[in-house]
């Protein structure tokens, strides 16, 4: 379990801040459920756009290596 910030506490997730992006992607290159990164409905979905758009300037793979 990931859990790193409150429910309440405002979030903001940098698409640029590759490293901390890492952290909620598996080893499939998949982004982690709310059940185990516990971010609150609307923090997910922030990190998840985050994710998209650091995919899509290739800062980040879209896929796992291997």
């Amino acid at each position: 379990m990931v859990k790193r910030f409150k429910k309440d506490a405002p979030v903001y997730f940098d698409y640029r801040d590759v490293k901390t992006l890492a952290r909620y992607i598996n080893i499939y290159g998949q982004i982690e459920p709310i059940a185990k990164t516990g971010l609150s409905a609307k923090q997910q979905r922030q990190l998840a756009v985050a994710i998209k758009r650091a995919r899509h300037l290739a800062l980040m793979p879209f896929v796992a290596q291997g």
